[in-house]
């Protein structure tokens, strides 16, 4: 077996692995044989069911944490890797268009004027709104190229998290605690309903950019080249941005804004495995997914306190990317 398909073996499972592990570990010590017999009990009825408050413990709060986490994994690396060879621009990650302003806006304004109306709704509604606001922008010069697509987004995100200062400013001191800690991104709110939301939407935005992954080789390979060989740049550009803006936005609107997954984990595999993104796709939704995982893992037993997920990922990702940087950058990128 050639070590380039062991790492391919290794990334796809590392999921399963990580997600299985995490099943045992947390406050309350849960046994390996005390987690198969769990869900030996649900798929086989006539097992004897363990106590009912060992079941609860994984079948209602831990699985649904890890299976959320492990989509919102997917849903940022996937993006992430997805739009940087769009743009052709490795530092470019799933944040680019605005979402994330987007997002923290309406989770601002749903926490402190409209608490009636669902976080993760109002989050979905003003991140899809930034990216239509950016697309908007960058097309009044007519073509929408690469170049004004991510200016654009800069403007959206600005303007967009100047409003949430101002909404943070105006908002009564106890709602304020509420926003914040919803900013840093967290999954202790986890059940099956959200479990269920980003898994529909998710895949909804990211089936179209995997049966279409192989047409980001031609993409990446610039406008002119492109067009060249046949390929609509417009039209195709517009459905892998949808596509990411959707999976990304959904993300966003169940766990808050966590930070580079979709910058780290596409550029790690893209190292270990190659620039072809026929494979470099499955294997970054791979990947993002183990490690949102583990950092969340990370999140809930490092402390007392349920650390959220997001300072996590900022706390190891920024010098493990400097890392990257200086290790691998000529082999995935070049000079």
């Amino acid at each position: 077996m050639s070590k380039k398909a062991l790492k391919t073996i290794m990334i796809m499972a590392s999921p399963f692995l990580i997600g299985w592990v995490a099943l045992f570990i947390g406050a309350y010590n849960v046994s390996p044989l005390m987690v198969l017999r769990v869900i030996g009990s649900e798929i086989w009825p006539f097992l004897k069911s363990p106590d009912i408050e060992e079941k609860a413990i994984i079948l209602d709060i831990r699985l649904p944490r890890i299976l959320l986490a492990g989509l919102v994994g997917v849903a940022l690396s996937g993006s992430g890797v997805t739009l940087q060879g769009i743009f052709r621009n490795p530092l470019v990650d799933p944040f680019i268009l605005g979402i994330s302003a987007g997002a923290a806006l309406g989770c601002a304004l749903s926490v402190g004027f409209f608490p009636h109306l669902p976080i993760q709704m109002m989050a979905f509604l003003f991140a899809i709104t930034a990216v239509i606001l950016a697309y908007s922008i960058a097309k009044i010069q007519g073509e929408v190229s690469r170049l004004p697509l991510v200016l654009s987004g800069v403007i959206i995100s600005a303007f967009f998290t100047a409003m949430v200062s101002i909404v943070k400013f105006l908002v009564d001191p106890h709602k304020l605690q509420n926003i914040v800690y919803w900013l840093m991104g967290s999954f202790s709110l986890s059940d099956w309903g959200l479990v269920k939301i980003a898994g529909i939407g998710i895949t909804m935005g990211l089936l179209p950019v995997f049966l279409m992954r192989w047409r980001l080789n031609v993409l990446s390979m610039g406008e002119d080249e492109a067009s060249a060989l046949g390929v609509n740049t417009k039209r195709e550009r517009i459905i892998f941005i949808a596509g990411s803006s959707l999976a990304v936005s959904i993300a966003v609107s169940v766990s808050g804004i966590i930070g580079w997954v979709g910058l780290m984990v596409p550029h790690l595999v893209r190292m270990m495995t190659g620039p072809d993104h026929k494979s470099l796709i499955p294997l970054s939704m791979a990947g993002g997914a183990a490690f949102m995982i583990f950092a969340d893992t990370v999140a809930r037993n490092l402390t007392d306190f349920d650390i959220p997920v997001g300072i996590i990922t900022a706390v190891t990702g920024a010098p493990f990317f400097i890392y990257l940087m200086k290790k691998g950058g000529e082999e995935s990128w070049g000079r």
